[in-house]
């Protein structure tokens, strides 16, 4: 019997709207279920409100700080509501422009308000969802698919702690909603979300306490970077009480957190509470058990070509735990419906993964960290490039930074980079397409790049590896020749094996 659809997308978040999108591109009938609303956490409670919010605090900071420019330190006057209601009139603008049903209805895809649960390998059952949408809201039903994307996205993770279920807290679900500002505010969490959140608060006149177990926040980023950008939060106001356990959670004026650390007991107060400690996959409603479709302990199991053990369901994005970022479960889509519906063996690219953190200064990092390279005995060396040496950087305030590049000495070939400074998260880019597309430092050197940019900064780095594979004879003559008498190599580090 002929299915109903050649592909049914479960989740219309970004690796759903990808997947969606690939399907009718090739002609397939397609189908998107959506249980809340399309566009998923990054449109309305992750990447969209939370980097139009940071904007916004830095616009407020730049005003504090106008005297390093030559202008004069203003005070600000903060309107919180004003403030969260332009996060969120701007996550509306991106929801109507790209993610709304006209918009994927023009394209072809056929959009449902549903929740959706397997019955068996090729049937879903779709049931009224209270959650508006747009779309059908259909009657129970069920209709059948050839392929099927699960792409159902992620919750925030709430640790058990004793008493945190009694308290008022807050999660990036509902941070976003808030219309009064709170006075203090701790976060448990020193990851992306809470660094991000707790710079953008302190910056609009929060008193921001950032809790952590780990002795250092953005455990995931090279150590040294991750400083950077604790001291520049420090700066803003931030207090950080790391290596510390919250024991239990308590009602006071706000809410209190009991902590220990190092054998001690301590105790933090604030108004408001938000809890950013990860985030863990959404798929109990999904009936998987039906489908035979198995999970781990990180979510939906998927291999590199995102297939479970059903041959022809495949999960992505968030919900197999493998990677919690937009552009990751954009790629993955990607993977899964070319897979699927075009037979072309494409796999995740694993080796090329970046990441920012968009705090000021932004942190980036793409590939291998140094701490892999190391375990896996690859030999490199690192090479580096400060901020304070890239004029554009210089000119707009912004010198605090460094650019690492870690790559093999022979040849330059680039194995992974680390970026902590203004536009992290851009220049980060130039060296992911490096690294796919197999481009040396040599290569990289070599390119011209236009003057003044950030971007020149990245060549700058290449240099480093082209100036110490010359001769010392012919960085000597070069010396002579153009009359130069300071050190051809200035911040280039050590090999490390």
């Amino acid at each position: 019997m002929k299915p109903d659809y050649d592909l049914i997308v479960i989740g219309g978040g970004a690796a759903g709207l990808t997947a969606a999108g690939l399907g009718v591109t090739v002609g397939a009938k397609t189908l998107l279920v959506e249980a809340d609303r399309l566009g998923g956490d990054c449109t309305w409670t992750g990447c969209v409100p939370s980097k139009t919010l940071l904007k916004a605090a830095k616009v407020a900071q730049e005003i504090r700080t106008a005297g390093k420019f030559g202008l004069t330190d203003q005070p600000v006057d903060i309107n919180f509501r004003n403030v969260l209601e332009h996060v969120r009139r701007v996550r509306d603008e991106i929801y109507e422009d790209a993610d709304a049903p006209p918009n994927l209805e023009r394209l072809g895809i056929e959009v449902v308000s549903a929740r959706a649960a397997f019955v068996d390998q090729h049937t879903i059952r779709l049931s009224a969802s209270p959650a508006s949408s747009g779309g059908d809201a259909p009657d129970d039903r069920t209709v059948s698919g050839r392929y099927f994307v699960i792409a159902t996205g992620a919750k925030p993770f709430v640790p058990p702690i004793p008493g945190l279920d009694s308290v008022r807290y807050l999660t990036n679900e509902t941070l976003f909603e808030l219309t009064e500002q709170p006075r203090s505010l701790a976060i448990i969490g020193g990851g992306p979300i809470g660094c991000e959140m707790a710079q953008s608060f302190a910056r609009l006149g929060t008193e921001v306490t950032v809790i952590d177990q780990a002795d250092r926040v953005l455990t995931n980023d090279d150590p040294d970077l991750a400083r950077v950008v604790q001291n520049a939060l420090s700066r803003d106001g931030v207090e950080f009480v790391l290596g510390a356990e919250v024991k239990s959670a308590e009602n006071g004026t706000g809410v209190r957190l009991n902590l220990e650390r190092d054998g001690s007991s301590l105790s933090v107060s604030a108004d408001a509470l938000l809890v950013a400690t990860g985030r863990r996959a959404n798929y109990d409603s999904l009936n998987l058990e039906a489908a035979g479709v198995e999970t781990g302990k990180q979510g939906i199991t998927v291999d590199d070509r995102c297939r479970t053990n059903i041959r022809h369901i495949f999960a992505v994005g968030d919900v197999t735990g493998r990677y919690q970022f937009t552009h990751m479960s954009e790629h993955m889509a990607k993977v899964a419906a070319t897979n699927a519906l075009l037979k072309l063996p494409m796999k995740i690219d694993k080796r090329n993964v970046p990441w920012v953190t968009y705090t000021d200064p932004e942190l980036a990092h793409v590939g291998r960290t140094v701490d892999e390279l190391r375990k896996a005995g690859t030999r490199f060396r690192t090479y580096t490039f400060p901020f304070s040496k890239i004029d554009r950087a210089v000119t707009e305030g912004c010198g605090e930074g460094i650019i690492k590049v870690h790559a093999r000495e022979r040849d330059g070939k680039i194995y992974g980079v680390d970026i902590v400074g203004a536009r992290a998260g851009d220049l980060i880019g130039e060296c992911a397409l490096a690294m796919r597309n197999g481009v040396s430092l040599r290569k990289l050197s070599d390119t011209i790049h236009p003057y003044p940019t950030y971007a020149l900064g990245v060549r700058r780095a290449a240099d480093q590896w082209y100036v110490r594979k010359q001769s010392p004879t012919l960085v000597k003559w070069i010396k002579r020749i153009f009359g130069y008498r300071g050190p051809v190599l200035e911040f280039g580090e050590d090999e490390v094996v």
